[in-house]
Formats: C-alpha cells, sequence, structure tokens
C-alpha cells in the first residue's frame, strides 16, 4: 500500500501556492532548490505552482508517495503575496 501526503492548494485569481511544513523540504533534500518566488511564514512554505510544487510533487513521487490535493480558492489576491520570499535556513 502506498503513503499518501496531503497538501492545501491555495489559489487567487492569477496564481497558486502548495502549503507544506519546512521540515518536509528539509527531510527531502530539496530546500535549497527551492526558488524565492515561493513563500515563507513562520515553519510553512508556501511553493509557487509552476516550478517549486512540482518539484516537491516530483520527488515525493520518486518515493512512491501519493499526492492528494485539498483546494482552498478565492476571488481576492491571496494574503500569501504578503508573506516573506522563501529562503533556505542554513543549519550550522
Amino acid at each position: 500500500m502506498s503513503k499518501t501526503f496531503t497538501i492545501i492548494y491555495y489559489q487567487d485569481p492569477s496564481h497558486g501556492w502548495g502549503k507544506v511544513k519546512r521540515q518536509v523540504l528539509q527531510n527531502l533534500g530539496i530546500e535549497d532548490n527551492i526558488s524565492s518566488y515561493s513563500y515563507q511564514f513562520k515553519d510553512n512554505v508556501y511553493l509557487e505552482e509552476d516550478c517549486d510544487l512540482d518539484r516537491l510533487c516530483q520527488r515525493l513521487n520518486q518515493d512512491g508517495v501519493v499526492v492528494k490535493f485539498v483546494e482552498k480558492l478565492t476571488d481576492r489576491e491571496s494574503k500569501i503575496r504578503s508573506y516573506e520570499p522563501f529562503k533556505p535556513e542554513k543549519t550550522l
């Protein structure tokens, strides 16, 4: 039986992002491959839909993980756009 990973997908009229914990990106070894087009807030990362979210999905698929999306849609500009651009954490 395969594992499933659920991503909350937020979409406003012009763009979308998948919300994941920063720790997921670190555990999968892809944190350094995420662009500044994604956003961060507290321990969550909002992966932009065009490249970064796809990068995560491809990495999960390599491990045989099935990705499921829960959509959250809005007809206004998303608050996510006001978050800080993503930067990898530098571990000591």
